[in-house]
C-alpha cells in the first residue's frame, strides 16, 4: 500500500485543465491501486499562508526566542512538512502564471522545503531528504512551450519545478502538460486529451 498525495494548486474550479486533469488521474490511480490512499490538498481554493517574520522565527530562533505567534506560524509548516514525508508519491496540478508557477504553489513550497527537515547542510554542501519517491506535475499553460522553439526561454515553470524538487531529494519527475490552452478550441481540445491519454498509462504504469 502507498500513500499519493495530490495537491491542486488552480483558483478555477472546472474552468481548470489542469485541476480536472489531476483529478482524472487520481480517479485512474485509484481504479488501478484499490488499496492506496490518496490524499487531497487543494492549495488553489484553500491557500497556504505565505513565509511571515514569525514564520522565520518559528524556524530558526532558539527555543527562548518563541512566542505564541512563532509556534503557531511553524506549526502549519510542520503539519504541511509531516504530511508531505509520509506520503510515497506526489501528484501536483499546476498552471503556468506568467510563465512560471502560482504564488498558491509558490507559497506551499516555502513552506515544506526547510532545512532538517526536507534538506540538510552538511560538509558536502547541501542534500536532499525527500529520496526514493516519485513525483508527477501536470501542468496547463496557454501557449505551447516546446523545447527548441523560441517559446522554450519563457517557460520558467519545469525548470524551477525540477530545481527546487530536486534540491530535497525527488529525482525521479514526470511532467505531462496541457499546453495551448489560449490556441484555439481545437488545439486545447487536442492537447487535453493527449494529456489525458497519458495519464491513463500513467496510472497503469507509474
Amino acid at each position: 500500500m502507498s500513500t499519493i498525495l495530490v495537491i491542486t494548486a488552480s483558483p478555477r474550479g472546472e474552468r481548470s485543465a489542469s485541476r480536472a486533469l489531476t483529478t482524472s488521474f487520481a480517479q485512474f490511480w485509484a481504479q488501478q491501486h484499490p488499496q492506496d490512499t490518496i490524499l487531497l490538498r487543494d492549495i488553489g481554493h484553500h491557500p497556504v499562508p505565505h513565509v511571515t517574520e514569525p514564520w522565520v522565527v518559528g524556524a530558526f530562533a532558539p527555543p527562548e526566542a518563541q512566542n505564541a505567534e512563532s509556534k503557531a506560524a511553524i506549526a502549519v509548516s510542520d503539519q504541511l512538512v509531516d504530511e508531505f514525508l509520509a506520503a510515497d508519491r506526489y501528484v501536483f496540478g499546476v498552471p503556468m502564471y506568467n510563465f512560471n508557477i502560482p504564488s498558491t504553489f509558490k507559497a506551499y513550497i516555502d513552506q515544506i522545503v526547510r532545512a532538517g527537515k526536507t534538506f540538510a547542510v552538511g560538509p558536502n554542501g547541501f542534500e536532499g531528504l525527500v529520496k526514493n519517491k516519485k513525483a508527477l506535475f501536470i501542468t496547463s499553460s496557454g501557449a505551447a512551450y516546446v523545447p527548441g522553439t523560441p517559446m522554450a526561454a519563457y517557460n520558467f515553470q519545469e525548470p524551477y519545478l525540477r530545481v527546487i524538487f530536486g534540491f530535497i531529494g525527488l529525482t525521479d519527475l514526470q511532467f505531462v502538460a496541457a499546453d495551448s490552452m489560449n490556441l484555439g478550441q481545437d488545439a486545447a481540445q487536442h492537447s487535453r486529451e493527449k494529456a489525458e491519454n497519458t495519464l491513463k498509462e500513467l496510472a497503469a504504469t507509474w
